[in-house]
């Protein structure tokens, strides 16, 4: 019975590495040189997104879930060194 799960552990690190892997790499400078996280943030307000989530990712991202000016539903990756958009899916 327990050999039927002994890859589990295998399964579960390939769904975590993928995931993170799914996400582009928008910079490698260090934080220091990254725009602070609440400017960047309203920033985004300033420009008229209705932020739901925003966060920093693993690959040096932040990361906009959310709603453009339209109210259209958007989740953008930006260089945290200048705002610049890198990826962007909408819908």
């Amino acid at each position: 019975m327990l050999t039927r799960f002994k890859n589990i552990p295998f399964i579960a690190l390939a769904f975590v590495a993928s995931a993170s892997y799914a996400d582009p790499q928008c910079s490698q400078a260090p934080e220091s040189e990254w725009i602070p996280f609440e400017t960047a943030k309203q920033q985004l307000v300033d420009e008229g997104y209705t932020i739901k989530k925003f966060k920093k990712t693993d690959t040096g991202c932040y990361e906009l879930y959310g709603k453009d000016t339209q109210g259209e539903r958007v989740e953008i990756y930006y260089d945290p060194t200048n705002m610049q958009v890198i990826k962007e899916e909408r819908g």
